[in-house]
């Protein structure tokens, strides 16, 4: 659910009963869909409108009053409205949020003056006059719509995930716990950048995480999570008790330090201090907080943790993070994504399997590997983003594209996928072309559109949309 301030916009040479209706319209369709309004009643203006300069004040101060509530405004043309008006409101209240502009059709046979709405028209102005004045706004699939049809539905649906990626982008705390591992400089950001556009990167050392482990001592709390684990996947034949209850005190204290420091998403230090260190994987752990929406990048990848939570907030599913890893035979447009695998459980197909690390555990060894997710990423649509900060330039930029997680044959260990996506060799020429690393985080779910309007438009990043 989203809460919204509304503008019924007005101008008086039209009928009123449009007016009228189209806002009773609009507020039961907002209650049918589970969305709050925050709106100016019948008693503050005429017809709950903004159409002067005075109701533009009284709406701009409404709206002041509930900024903490308010993820995004929807501007209602029942005719052709009043421009100044509703650009006046909207930059008067001071809400940096995204903006979605709805104009009413005209009914055929009712041209004559007693029901001419003309805000077919009345949107080119509006929208011309918020260009002027710099506000960014959102328009619906079709120029014109009902405000009770199932076309509008989808608009608003779409327009609430564009808020809630605009918000958590602009608010995100990303934890990065340990330190970038010393020969993988593929993962270095820039703290700054991020900082500018509302990122912040709360920082700890795998050392303390060891001394929060340390000094957990409720049997009981460590044995409800060695429990959860045992459900959440299953264990490969050989593990003893004491791997499982290793890793319930490694859950609960990132977990931990997960909530008391606020943060909505992390990257960690996965190989190889904690296997080192502690004597586990940190996948599961990984695996565990993003099935809770709490998404988590591998190898301390904090622009592949701001990827995830993006995609989180587009979709509200919880998204994988994987290597764009080989070719898959001779087919130009699939190839292999891999990784060891930290994916939340619900991205498998079936219950995945919870054993050793594969490859890494070559040279750290079998004894301190235990916590990787294994199988088969389930076929479905796949939407994929990754988020980088250009130093070069002083930019954000990201690539996106829509495709799909196939049920081809795939030989091979891990957590793995076949991915589907057209020209797939331009989008390897971009991505190789201008320098971006080899993750990338993906989420099964189509919602390229949301991320290129919420990260393009409302935040400035610089946005590639492959297709």
């Amino acid at each position: 659910m989203a809460t919204f301030g509304v503008i019924i916009s007005n101008r008086s040479f039209f009928p009123d009963h449009l007016v009228l209706t189209a806002r009773e319209k609009l507020l039961q369709s907002m209650e049918k869909w589970g969305h709050k309004v925050i709106i100016l009643s019948t008693e503050d203006t005429c017809m709950g409108e903004t159409m002067t300069y005075d109701e533009a004040q009284k709406c701009a101060a409404l709206f002041r009053a509930h900024a903490e509530e308010i993820d995004g405004i929807i501007v209602c043309l029942p005719n052709f409205g009043e421009e100044t008006g509703v650009a006046d409101a909207i930059r008067w209240s001071r809400l940096d949020c995204p903006v979605l502009i709805q104009a009413c059709d005209d009914d055929f046979d009712k041209l004559q003056l007693e029901n001419r709405r003309d805000a077919f028209c009345g949107k080119l102005s509006l929208c011309n006059n918020l260009w002027q004045y710099g506000i960014k706004y959102t328009l619906t699939a079709r120029h014109t719509c009902p405000v009770d049809g199932e076309e509008f539905h989808a608009d608003v649906s779409r327009f609430a995930r564009i808020c809630a990626v605009v918000k958590a982008m602009r608010t995100a705390r990303i934890a990065q716990i340990g330190a970038r591992v010393m020969p993988f400089r593929t993962v270095r950001y820039s703290e700054k950048l991020l900082q500018q556009c509302g990122i912040t990167v709360e920082t700890e050392d795998f050392s303390e995480i060891m001394a929060d482990i340390e000094a957990i001592d409720d049997d009981a709390l460590v044995a409800a999570k060695a429990d959860e684990i045992r459900a959440y996947a299953n264990i490969v034949p050989g593990i003893g008790d004491e791997k499982v209850l290793k890793q319930a005190r490694l859950c609960i204290a990132i977990e931990n330090w997960m909530r008391d420091h606020h943060c909505d998403a992390s990257a960690i230090q996965c190989w190889d201090t904690p296997e080192a260190n502690y004597g586990c994987a940190m996948c599961l752990v990984m695996s565990m907080m993003g099935q809770k929406g709490m998404p988590s990048a591998c190898e301390t990848d904090v622009m592949g943790a701001v990827s995830m939570l993006a995609l989180l907030r587009a979709s509200g599913v919880a998204p994988i993070y994987q290597d764009w890893n080989n070719n898959y035979k001779n087919e130009p447009d699939k190839c292999i994504n891999v990784h060891c695998s930290n994916y939340p459980a619900c991205a498998f197909e079936g219950k995945p399997e919870l054993g050793n690390l594969d490859i890494l555990a070559t040279t750290l060894g079998t004894d301190v590997s235990f916590g990787a997710l294994k199988g088969r990423v389930r076929p479905s649509v796949m939407t994929f983003l990754k988020v980088s900060t250009d130093d070069k330039h002083g930019r954000i930029r990201c690539y996106l594209g829509e495709g799909r997680f196939t049920a081809d044959p795939l030989p091979t260990f891990g957590g793995v996928a076949v991915c589907e996506v057209p020209r797939l060799n331009d989008l390897m020429k971009h991505i190789a072309g201008n320098g971006y690393e080899h993750h990338v985080a993906l989420v099964q779910d189509a919602c390229a559109d949301v991320l290129e309007e919420a990260l393009g438009n409302y935040l400035g990043w610089d946005v590639y949309r492959h297709s």
